[in-house]
Order: structure tokens, then C-alpha cells, then sequence
């Protein structure tokens, strides 16, 4: 013993709590958003994940909804969800265990107050194109600086803060997507549509990365990137481009 009053938990440690019960509507959205993740391509077994964050009086980070360890997003159904809470990722409702990734997911949640969902894909294309000595995914559209709102951060290949979650707090806060070299890539949002439509702007930016690539090598020109002052203008006017408010008469 410590002296300490304060106790701790263990990672999907069964803690049932009566007041937090399954929201049909929010489970709906998720599997929703699964299956259309999936229904892409862009799933790989029953690794990556995602979760959606909800208010809670009796948790001050709100609880979030996952998907159980061993249940892919291809196939995850409203009955495998499990509700955790963020700072310890104790279960709250359900009886599976999470992923180790939940560990990443909700270190994001918990730092990122504005962040209500995390998608996290291990993407055939971007580690493939990682791995072939590329070292960024460069904007060639006028939709990628709009809808991400920040720059990418770009962790190297030995880096694994799904494991170790300590260095998150010192990028997190400037970046909405994590670049995770020969691993895959976390996707932030403030609604599971946003980070939904981010992850579809990213994965259509890479493809658009390999063919350029491909075209400009066969054809001896110079690819025609955004500019960083581009996207960086992009970024600051990212909320009245996509979300444009209505005008009052």
C-alpha cells in the first residue's frame, strides 16, 4: 500500500454500472458506419476498429461504445458492442474484451474533448505505399485540406502507440489523422460521420497518390501537388466550406 485513496483499474475490468445502458440509436450509427467502412474495402480481418463517444452525468469523459476483441467491423452487429470508460477502459456494459488498440482510441477521446469518434484501419494501399520509400501522402484535391482541418502526423515504423499510448500527448492536439508507417492510419472526428468522410478523403487522396506517382514515372512530367500554404489556408477555412451556415433574412 501507498497511502493512496484513490483506486486503480485494470484494462476491461467488468464493472456493470445500472445507469449506462445500450442507446439503440447509437449502436445503430456504429454498425451503420462498420459495415459501410467495410463495404470499401478497407477492413482487413478483425483488426482496426473505431469507436463513438457519448455524454455521461457520472463520467466526466463520457463513455464509448467498441467493438469486443476477435469481432471484425465487417461483421460486428449492435449485440457484440461493449460501452467502456475512457480514462481505464473498464467495461461499463457488455462482457467482451476490447483490443488493444481501445487503449489508442481512447487516450485520443480523453485528451481531444472536441473528438466524439476515432477510426483506425490497417490500409493496404498506405502501408504499401510507406513501404515503398514514400515518406508523406501529398493533397492533389480541392476536398482533402477542407474536410481534415489539420496536417497529418507521421509516426515512424517502430512506433507502436497502440501499446504505448504516453507519446499521443504530444502531437494530438494539432493533428486529425496519424500516420502510423507500415501499421495504418487513426482517423479523428467530432461526429462518426466526420471521421467517416475523413478516412474516405484520405484513402481516395492515397490512391490518387500511387496513380499520379505511376503516371508522372511513364510519362517524364513533375507531379502538381497543393501547396503547403495551400492547405494550410485550406485547413483555417475547413468549417465554412463543408458545414456553410444558413444565412437568415
Amino acid at each position: 500500500m501507498d497511502g493512496s485513496t484513490q483506486r486503480t483499474y485494470k484494462v476491461n475490468e467488468l464493472a456493470p454500472d445500472p445507469s449506462v445502458a445500450f442507446d439503440p440509436t447509437v449502436a445503430k450509427s456504429y454498425v451503420t458506419y462498420a459495415h459501410r467502412i467495410a463495404a470499401r474495402g478497407l477492413v482487413n480481418s478483425s483488426v482496426g476498429g473505431m469507436v463513438i463517444r457519448v455524454p455521461h452525468a457520472a463520467y466526466e469523459h463520457g463513455v464509448c461504445y467498441a467493438k469486443p476483441q476477435g469481432v471484425s467491423l465487417e461483421e460486428v452487429e449492435a449485440a457484440d458492442l461493449v460501452i467502456t470508460d475512457i480514462p481505464f477502459g473498464r467495461i461499463l456494459a457488455g462482457e467482451r474484451a476490447t483490443t488493444v488498440g481501445h487503449q489508442m482510441n481512447r487516450e485520443i477521446l480523453r485528451l481531444r474533448p472536441d473528438v466524439n469518434a476515432v477510426i483506425h484501419l490497417h490500409h493496404d494501399e498506405m502501408i504499401a505505399f510507406m513501404a515503398a520509400g514514400y515518406q508523406t501522402i501529398r493533397s492533389f484535391s480541392l476536398t482533402y485540406g477542407f474536410l481534415m482541418q489539420k496536417p497529418a502526423h507521421y509516426l515512424p515504423a517502430h512506433l507502436n502507440v497502440e501499446e504505448d499510448v504516453d507519446p499521443i500527448k504530444t502531437f494530438i492536439q494539432d493533428t486529425n489523422c496519424i500516420i502510423m508507417k507500415r501499421h495504418g492510419f487513426t482517423v479523428l472526428g467530432r461526429t462518426v460521420s466526420e471521421a467517416y468522410h475523413r478516412t474516405c478523403v484520405l484513402v481516395s487522396e492515397i490512391k490518387r497518390n500511387i496513380i499520379v506517382e505511376q503516371l508522372c514515372a511513364a510519362n517524364g512530367r513533375t507531379p502538381e501537388y497543393i501547396t503547403d500554404e495551400e492547405l494550410e489556408q485550406m485547413y483555417k477555412e475547413g468549417d465554412a466550406v463543408m458545414y456553410p451556415k444558413v444565412v437568415k433574412r
